[in-house]
């Protein structure tokens, strides 16, 4: 856990907890209000195009952005639907040793064109047009992919459909567009299933998920189209080999809105195959099988808000289906926060298709749109989940378990066990390396630039109470309180200067209290 001094150096102390195998699982997760604004619908700071300033910020934005990290630990963000409800095309890096942003790349204007050139062919005049909802990649030699979403193709014609494939590299920092049409609408080109073709491609689309697997290829699954008889959605699965610059139909329908086939629980089956759905989230898990959480979904009793869980193998094709409902708009089931249980499963929800995992490989779910504890408490959320795969089981990790929370910004820059972000839908999210969890802006109570770090997303083995540092004299003192102690052999306090890098500033030996408060100060 970490807490801050009041010093004018400002030394940032983390305490780790060195445990027995069998202690209790609970947690206590501290936010820190990093950068942006407490206000919503503030407009960006861009400063120079190339330069790095900590007056730099993205400005306030309903979310559905593209994001990924690179391999240094930056985070990036492109696009989005803004404050003034227009879309943007335009590229930001944030580093996080630093907590400066730079505006890499795009337009710092609204409603932009995309410029394709050939297809590929990387120049430095290319770039996506303005849009939201895309899918998104890494690959294995760092370079960021995006694919559709709704906004502008090359023709500068108001906001549609597309599937236009996109590959950047953050060294040269030159976009390439690599697949799909620059027209608005395509239909794309289903060929046979399972068969890979150069011709082949999905159809326009937007708020897909996406995988990538262990040989390199990148898998899209599902999304809606806008049309003027309303919205339909897809359960098609592709995959899209870079080598050879061809998509494969793997699964799923060539036609829209189907229903979900569930099957048996727990039983993988031929037959099996999610509902066509959107606004769902996914990840890979460390045996390279990918999962499928919710969304606004045909479920087995028609269409609404999902919180089925699926897996699917790539290996045999085979999807099964793992926990959850298999019928809409189901409540949450929170449990004791911290605590890992069978019964505990989030509430139906549509989300924003981020993919994350912690430094463990356990999936994490932030908040959304849907249903909290009860069945009118359906509103904006704020509450973060873990669910681990191995055990087929959820832990309630952090936020309210209703709807509609309202933030708590506390001072920027300091942790503190009251601070914690609002409700909202469609953040930027991104896992840092050290583990901790980040989330930018969203829409809820108006469109937020507010930037969140959370520390000690995996479960701890008590309950962390209180945790302060403060100066006493020329040192700082740090003092914690901790319930349930139990399994916990020491305290390591270390200390930073750049909330980076961190020495080891002292040990205390826990006193190891299995249900009383225990106190330590070092």
């Amino acid at each position: 856990m970490k807490a801050f001094s009041t010093s004018a150096a400002i030394l940032l102390f983390l305490i780790q907890f060195s445990t027995s195998l069998n202690a209790q699982i609970s947690t206590s997760s501290l936010w820190t209000w990093m950068g942006g604004d407490n206000t919503p619908n503030m407009p960006g700071v861009y400063g120079t195009k190339g330069v790095a300033s900590s007056e730099n910020k993205p400005g306030g934005t309903g979310g559905q952005s593209a994001s990924w990290r690179d391999d240094a630990g930056n985070f990036w963000l492109f696009g989005g639907y803004d404050y003034s409800n227009r879309l943007r095309n335009d590229l930001w890096k944030y580093n996080m040793a630093t907590n400066e942003w730079t505006w890499v790349n795009g337009a710092n204007t609204t409603s932009n064109a995309g410029t394709y050139g050939t297809m590929g062919v990387g120049t430095s005049a290319n770039t996506p047009g303005s849009r939201y909802q895309s899918t998104t990649w890494t690959d294995a030699a760092g370079n960021f992919w995006l694919f559709g979403g709704y906004g502008q193709s090359a023709s500068g014609a108001y906001y549609w459909n597309l599937n236009d494939l996109w590959k950047y590299s953050p060294i040269t920092n030159i976009w390439t567009w690599v697949n799909g049409s620059n027209t608005n609408n395509d239909a794309g080109l289903y060929g046979t299933k399972g068969i890979p073709a150069a011709a082949n491609r999905p159809g326009a689309r937007y708020s897909c998920v996406s995988w990538s697997d262990a040989s390199g290829n990148l898998w899209l699954f599902g999304g809606t189209v806008y049309s003027a008889s309303g919205s339909d959605r897809f359960n098609d699965l592709w995959k899209y080999n870079i080598a050879t610059n061809e998509w494969t139909w793997v699964s799923g329908s060539s036609t829209v809105n189907q229903p979900g086939v569930y099957g048996t629980i727990g039983v993988a089956n031929a037959g099996n195959m999610p509902g066509a759905r959107r606004e769902m989230v996914s990840w890979t898990d460390a045996t390279d099988n990918f999962w499928l959480f919710g969304g606004d979904a045909y479920t087995a009793n028609g269409l609404g808000f999902a919180n089925d869980l699926w897996k699917f193998d790539p290996s045999s094709n085979l999807w099964t289906w793992i926990s959850g409902a298999s019928t809409t708009n189901q409540i949450g089931d929170y449990g004791t926060q911290g605590i890992t249980a069978s019964a505990n499963m989030p509430g139906a929800r549509i989300a924003d298709g981020r993919s994350l995992k912690d430094e463990n490989g356990d999936f994490l779910l932030f908040g959304s749109y849907g249903y909290a504890n009860s069945s009118s408490s359906r509103g904006y959320l704020s509450d973060l989940w873990k669910y681990n795969s191995l055990t087929n089981k959820w832990t309630w990790i952090n936020g309210a378990n209703t709807a509609s929370e309202s933030s708590a910004y506390g001072t920027k820059g300091i942790a503190d066990v009251s601070n914690h972000p609002g409700a909202r839908f469609s953040s930027g999210m991104w896992t840092d390396l050290a583990g901790n969890f980040w989330l930018l802006g969203g829409a809820g109570s108006g469109f937020k630039n507010d930037l969140w770090k959370l520390s000690g997303v995996t479960p701890l083995p008590i309950a962390l109470t209180s945790v302060k540092a403060y100066q006493q004299n020329n040192t700082i003192a740090v003092e914690w309180k901790v319930e349930n102690e139990s399994g916990i052999k020491k305290y390591d306090v270390e200390k930073s200067t750049d909330g980076v890098r961190f020495v080891k500033a002292g040990v205390r030996t826990a006193k190891d209290n299995n249900n009383g408060k225990v106190s330590y100060s070092w």
